[in-house]
């Protein structure tokens, strides 16, 4: 979780988001994998839903006038408080084969865009899978629910066509029950903000699974 980030210090800070302690932010997932280089990237689009969108803006002091048309200088403010990430901030993706965790390279091609009053996170994350025939099972989640992530759209695939997606949605009924019973009966929207949340974020993702005829 990005505990030292303006997001955080934002959802913290500011009127909480209506409706429950956690998650504090909601943020929609585009995700595709790329298959066109020597080895798979996941390409990953967070899209910050209009409220919390409106609370970065406001709290650094941009499109006061709320017309959603930002001038090249507030761009590149909102640019760099959005793509600065702390050294622990591990990008809240999961990529895996089987019960084996993948590494994720580096972050790439990291970007920020405004458009229509949503701030919109791009960037890409290599991976370098051990077993070339194992299917790639993929998550995006914060461990700490903190921010709800929800695909948006369909997964996409470039690179090669006799790869075939499967996504299985969380079951949020068990995913609730948990929490209630880490949090010994107690709801999820009765926690504070200060207050140490159990690691249920994994419950509340959907699972991607692709799986691809030839070798990866």
């Amino acid at each position: 979780m990005r505990t030292m980030t303006m997001l955080t210090s934002l959802a913290l800070t500011l009127t909480p988001l209506p409706g429950a302690a956690h998650p504090h932010i909601f943020v929609g997932a585009e995700v595709t994998v790329d298959f066109t280089g020597p080895t798979p990237v996941v390409h990953l689009a967070w899209v910050y839903d209009d409220y919390f969108s409106l609370l970065i803006t406001a709290d650094l002091g941009i499109d006061l006038d709320g017309d959603m048309n930002l001038t090249p200088a507030e761009v590149d403010i909102l640019a760099q408080s959005v793509t600065a990430w702390p050294p622990d901030f591990q990008g809240d993706l999961e990529v895996m084969q089987g019960d084996t965790r993948l590494t994720l390279a580096p972050k790439q091609d990291h970007t920020m865009t405004f458009e229509g009053g949503l701030v919109r996170e791009t960037h890409a994350r290599g991976i370098t899978p051990p077993d070339p025939n194992a299917p790639l099972t993929i998550r995006v989640y914060d461990p700490f629910y903190y921010v709800a992530y929800q695909l948006a759209g369909p997964i996409k695939i470039v690179g090669r066509d006799d790869c075939e997606v499967a996504v299985i949605p969380a079951d949020l009924d068990r995913a609730y029950s948990l929490v209630e019973e880490l949090l010994y009966g107690r709801p999820a929207a009765d926690v504070g903000p200060d207050e140490e949340f159990p690691e249920v974020g994994v419950e509340f993702a959907d699972t991607i699974t692709v799986t691809c005829a030839a070798p990866l």
